[in-house]
């Protein structure tokens, strides 16, 4: 995919990775911390995360296309760069949300008969979850934060003028 209606696809693409990304990391933590949310959004969680991989991907490839015609510059070839690093993180919320939606299936699966013995050997499994969830959505989320910022100033660095123009008919 190059082109969405006459515009590169990237810049399109890119605002679904920019929602998204966050969108299922807060999900995820959300999930991981508090299982009931997890039971709660059910097969939701995984199907985000799953959207979220696959929007990479395409965003990526759209943006290697849209590389190959603009200039060439140290900021382009730091945005693509860094942009290349977003599919583990996103390939890590993933399998995150699987675990957590598989774990809070099986929670609710095994109702409230749970022993207490069962709920304390299953304590360090959900709190190495939970820590690992919050480390891959914390670092998802900034590393989305600093390709944006890259891709900004590729794109607009020299492109505007810090003072107005006054050519908006403010001339009143």
């Amino acid at each position: 995919m190059s082109l969405i209606n006459g515009l590169p696809a990237h810049i399109l693409l890119v605002h679904f990775v920019v929602v998204l990304v966050p969108l299922t990391a807060l999900a995820l933590a959300v999930c991981a911390i508090w299982p009931k949310a997890a039971q709660r959004m059910g097969i939701v969680l995984p199907l985000l995360a799953l959207v979220t991989l696959v929007s990479v991907p395409l965003t990526t490839q759209a943006g290697e296309w849209l590389e190959e015609h603009v200039d060439s510059n140290a900021l382009v070839r730091r945005h693509a760069e860094l942009g290349d690093g977003l599919l583990p993180w996103a390939g890590g919320l993933f399998l995150l949300a699987v675990l957590i939606w598989w774990v809070a299936g099986r929670a609710a699966t095994s109702g409230s008969g749970t022993s207490g013995r069962r709920r304390r050997s299953a304590a360090p499994v959900r709190v190495a979850a939970a820590v690992l969830s919050l480390a891959v959505a914390v670092g998802a989320v900034v590393d989305v934060y600093r390709i944006g910022d890259s891709g900004a100033k590729a794109a607009w660095h020299d492109g505007f003028s810090k003072t107005a123009s006054g050519g908006d008919g403010d001339d009143g």
